[in-house]
């Protein structure tokens, strides 16, 4: 921490921008971290208990209640919504026929409810691919402006090089630092999204096969 002092107090207006775009990006991603698993965890769970409730209904209204009490999210809600919905009379929608109907509105509200959850994700991959140049850009200005201030103030000494060289790596440091965790979570919450979507699209095409077979 004390050479981070003494690095900030050498630094320049550039520098200490450096610092600040570390310190906002490192923030940023943590608070994503925090919040996406909270999120993510909790459409796992609700998962788990909505869809076998929903598929152990007696009637299709009581499975759409079923959704509504355990969806807090609303992941399942905008899948189901869609299939049951129809189509405005005299368009090129209603023209389809029943199955592709479905097909392309179940499709939609997959792709839209997979936006939701895949929300932050561009976020974390650019902090994460983004935040040790951005260090290594700290480092080689410090050392730069070291040099220079050494050099403009007469001979120059290993002990004179060393300290500012030292405490401008530190930057090198803090850009791996905030990229580390980003890119870790960015892994993390691709799987498991990846997991959801699976489990949406199996409930997706069940949903659709049942809706096909009573309109028959």
């Amino acid at each position: 921490m004390g050479g981070f002092a003494q690095f900030w107090g050498r630094g320049d207006a550039l520098a200490h921008g450096v610092s600040i775009l570390l310190l906002v990006m490192s923030v940023s991603a943590w608070v994503l971290i925090l919040w996406k698993t909270w999120v993510l965890k909790r459409a796992q769970a609700d998962l788990s208990r909505a869809v076998p409730a929903f598929w152990a209904a007696a009637t299709l209204e009581d499975g759409q209640q079923a959704i509504r009490n355990f969806d807090r999210d609303g992941v399942l809600s905008p899948m189901l919504a869609a299939a049951l919905a129809q189509a405005a009379p005299s368009t090129l929608e209603s023209a389809g026929r029943r199955e592709s109907q479905l097909t392309r509105r179940l499709r939609d509200a997959l792709h839209g409810v997979l936006r939701q959850l895949q929300f932050g994700q561009v976020l974390l991959a650019s902090i994460g691919s983004t935040a040790p140049f951005i260090g290594l850009f700290g480092t080689v200005w410090g050392i730069y402006n070291a040099l220079a201030t050494i050099s403009a103030a007469g001979a120059i000494t290993i002990d004179k090089v060393s300290g500012p060289v030292g405490e401008a790596l530190i930057m090198t440091a803090a850009g791996l630092a905030v990229a580390i965790p980003a890119v870790l979570a960015y892994n993390i919450f691709g799987k498991m999204v990846g997991s959801l979507e699976a489990e949406l699209e199996g409930f997706a095409h069940d949903l659709r096969e049942m809706l096909s077979s009573h309109s028959e």
